[in-house]
């Protein structure tokens, strides 16, 4: 059959995606990028705010409108805390709960009677990454999670917190490296809440990944910080580990992160980012900040401005708040006005530019290793990676080489004209 996968949301959705692609794989199934020539769509939701439910219910409809003959299966948060509207108003046949996520393609498999064809299927650990032009596999480790900031859905529609053993993290990682794949990027609902429902933690996750497989890159996604250990930066001592961290912030005010049910104040973030800095060389640390949280004062806006120029993050992710039904914050008096929102949102990512090119001047005229995963769309001839500490480098003077996939040492030499980017010549 023709599968066709498509996904919302976060670095997990992806990972989960990336899973099903290859057990649909193996089955004997093709997946494929047209959604008209599928015979079966699967569609991974978001629910994290209400822009996301809203696409998501617009990936259905589209699904369905363009092509209404092949099955629909659909899971994720939205599909989850929505299973009979879902099922009912949005021509899906079957709803797959966040629970049971990663048996989705046997209990598809199972209800919808697709059938195999081992003929074609794909050899034992065999991948389509490659094929569709990736050098990054992300690999789910987590899935739930304990807390209950009051802007999140995610706690409802994920569940307890469950950790995959670290044994078959391992297989799977080893797996990818024999297929060729340069990093793996370890992503969870709550991942530094990895190891919370059998004995172990993040820590120890890591240094068992680096000791037993040989993954050139290992990256983490986003880790809250009250969830990093004292010991955490000595694991970058090993230089396969890449310095970068999306260390969530929220709000540069405590009286905001109070309203959010956040674990970590300000001063104790700070206290992070200098072990961070001072520990590792080259780090790199990014963030979000939800701007308009109900109640949140011209002070406290002035705050989290001031707190985030003082940190100097790489790369800012900036969300405008929007009442998620469901949710605490929902139910909050003294929303921000959205022309407010507008206008705060375009004054961080204004500070957000100039911190980005702020931290791409520090390395003009250095030489650091880059991982080339894709051509420049402009261009033919020019590649574009990332260095360990997740800066985006474009390349020039390649010429007609094939270079995707390989780790090259690049000096960089100036910052693009967008200023969201190096540029560097490949070492000679």
């Amino acid at each position: 059959m023709q599968i066709h996968l498509t996904t919302l949301g976060c670095r997990l959705n992806e990972a989960e995606l990336e899973t099903w692609t290859r057990e649909f794989g193996a089955l004997g199934h093709q997946v494929t990028n047209d959604l008209r020539t599928a015979d079966l769509v699967v569609i991974n939701t978001c629910a994290v705010t209400g822009e996301a439910v809203r696409k998501s219910r617009k990936l259905m409809h589209r699904a369905h409108r363009n092509n209404p003959r092949a099955k629909l299966v659909v899971s994720g948060c939205f599909a989850s805390l929505n299973a009979t509207e879902t099922a009912d108003t949005l021509g899906v046949d079957l709803v797959v709960d966040n629970r049971d996520k990663d048996r989705l393609v046997e209990i598809a498999s199972r209800k919808l009677d697709l059938h195999s064809m081992p003929a074609v299927a794909t050899l034992p650990g065999e991948s389509s990454l490659l094929t569709r032009g990736r050098q990054r596999a992300f690999v789910k480790v987590q899935d739930g999670c304990r807390y209950q900031c009051t802007f999140c859905i995610v706690t409802r529609a994920r569940g307890e917190e469950r950790s995959r053993p670290a044994a078959e993290v391992i297989d799977e990682i080893n797996g990818l490296t024999d297929q060729g794949i340069r990093e793996v990027a370890l992503t969870g609902v709550h991942l530094g809440g990895y190891g919370s429902d059998c004995e172990s933690d993040l820590g120890r996750l890591i240094s068992r990944i680096l000791s037993e497989t040989d993954i050139p890159r290992l990256r983490l996604g986003a880790v809250e910080p009250w969830d990093l250990p004292e010991d955490f930066w000595q694991l970058f001592s090993n230089p396969r580990l890449m310095p970068h961290l999306h260390l969530p912030l929220q709000s540069g005010a405590d009286s905001v992160l109070r309203r959010m049910a956040r674990r970590c104040k300000t001063a104790e973030f700070q206290r992070i980012a200098e072990q961070a800095r001072g520990q590792v060389p080259d780090f790199n640390l990014t963030t979000d900040v939800i701007v308009g949280f109900p109640g949140e004062t011209e002070e406290e806006w002035q705050q989290t401005l001031e707190f985030v120029e003082r940190i100097g993050f790489g790369h800012l992710h900036i969300f405008a708040f929007s009442p998620r039904p469901g949710t605490r914050a929902a139910t909050l008096p003294d929303p921000v006005p959205r022309a407010l929102i507008r206008a705060r949102s375009q004054a961080l990512h204004d500070l957000g530019q100039k911190l980005k090119r702020e931290t791409l001047e520090n390395y003009l005229g250095r030489r650091m290793p880059v991982l080339i995963e894709d051509r420049q769309q402009d261009t033919e001839s020019e590649w574009s990676g990332y260095t360990p500490n997740f800066l985006r480098v474009a390349l020039t003077g390649s010429g007609s080489r094939d270079l995707s996939n390989h780790i090259l040492d690049v000096n960089l030499t100036e910052i693009a004209p967008d200023g969201d980017r190096l540029q560097g010549a490949i070492k000679t």
